[in-house]
């Protein structure tokens, strides 16, 4: 397994969206070959909001019932965060 890190650095944000879309198509061409399900969770970007569930597996459910007894709110949240359980 490895932990891979794209990071992609350009001057021009004129090609913001041409080399946004050559970093995430670099990802999803490899990230399958990572050993990993949701990826390393502290690499995760703005864009990788779904991933925390992927990454925490059949014990999301529990921690997002946890952080809602604990943080209703979702005031700690942070790129890798664990949306609160809906209120029943």
């Amino acid at each position: 397994s490895f932990a891979p890190v794209i990071v992609g650095i350009w001057p021009d944000p004129a090609d913001n969206e041409a080399n946004i879309k050559w970093v995430k198509d670099y990802y999803a061409a490899i990230h399958p070959h990572s050993g990993s399900e949701g990826g390393y969770i502290n690499f995760m970007s703005g864009d990788d909001a779904n991933r925390a569930a992927e990454n925490y597996g059949a014990n999301y459910e529990r921690l997002s019932a946890v952080k809602a007894a604990y943080d209703p709110d979702n005031l700690f949240h942070v790129n890798q965060n664990i949306a609160p359980a809906k209120r029943r």
